[in-house]
């Protein structure tokens, strides 16, 4: 693996992400009402920012430039996926059975080795990555100690039993 020339601090994280979406109710539909983000402040039907925990938003949801809009073309640049990372597997699994609960359908399911991901679009067809890490300790390395993800499917009945009901 390569170095870069000047890395960026360790400690830096991604803040939050802003969304544009066409409607702004049926978005938070999905990211309050059955993801279980928590709103936390509210611009009328303009824009909302959510978070989990109190944070002063992890997502913000706009319709600025999106006011009743489509989902770009396929084959246009733009946002591949939000991810959003779960404490533990527990969660994940939470976040598994509340997506399943409201009838939404995942595009994938895979264990990386690092992680294990569900992968899902929202009302405007953004894609959602619900996700947790494993240990660092227990990340698969190759030979030279690098870290080797791989995708494989993951086994959505098997993370189901790790749910808290």
């Amino acid at each position: 693996m390569s170095e870069t020339p000047n890395p960026i601090a360790a400690g830096t994280k991604i803040g939050h992400v802003h969304l544009k979406v066409a409607d702004l109710e049926r978005a938070l539909g999905f990211y309050r009402d059955v993801l279980g983000f928590q709103l936390m402040q509210r611009y009328g039907d303009q824009a909302a920012f959510i978070s989990a925990g109190g944070y002063h938003h992890h997502i913000g949801l706009n319709t600025w430039e999106s006011k009743g809009g489509h989902p770009p073309a396929p084959g246009t640049t733009g946002l591949f996926h939000t991810a959003i990372l779960y404490p533990t597997r527990a969660a994940l699994a939470d976040a598994l059975h509340r997506v399943l609960e409201a009838g939404i359908a995942l595009d994938g399911a895979s264990d990386h080795g690092v992680s294990e991901a569900l992968y899902l679009r929202d009302p405007d067809q953004n894609g959602v990555e619900l996700y947790w890490d494993r240990p660092q300790e227990a990340w698969p390395r190759d030979a030279h100690g690098d870290i080797a993800m791989f995708t494989r499917r993951l086994d959505l009945d098997d993370l189901m039993k790790q749910r808290v009901a």
